[in-house]
């Protein structure tokens, strides 16, 4: 799930296009202050609304133009989200209050990050087995 050459983990899908507008820090707090709810992103922000309050209006305008691309409800990304955490140096504990989850999930979610990550295998060339052995 994490690339080495990053200093956070890549983002899922449904988390992909406010990361790429927001950033990572502004994309953990919108996710922390929006996630699980639907939330209408209005194609002219004032400065009274909550997604302008929180991440800025030029960055809550730039939202309005890929609300193509957001789903109706943000998503929770708790798994995303633990790997993003642990990244920044925070410790298992605090990932699970910021998640509102046990330790044990966090952990296991961690342990779940490293197995898929991508493992290098060398490819060795097998001979063909014979459709008819002799018998």
């Amino acid at each position: 799930m994490t690339d080495p050459d990053l200093p956070h983990p890549k983002p899922t899908a449904q988390v992909e296009p406010y990361f790429e507008v927001l950033g990572l820090d502004d994309t953990l707090r919108f996710i922390e202050a929006f996630g699980g709810t639907e939330i209408y992103i209005a194609k002219n922000p004032r400065t009274r609304s909550s997604v302008a309050a929180l991440v800025g209006y030029d960055k809550a305008n730039a939202l309005t133009n890929i609300s193509h691309r957001l789903q109706s409800r943000v998503p929770l990304a708790k798994k995303w989200r633990t790997c993003a955490y642990k990244a920044q140096g925070l410790a298992t504990v605090e990932i699970a209050r910021k998640l509102g989850v046990t330790d044990v999930a966090v952990r296991n979610w961690l342990r779940a990050g490293e197995v898929t990550a991508p493992v290098r295998r060398l490819s060795i060339t097998l001979p063909p087995l014979p459709l008819f052995p002799d018998l």
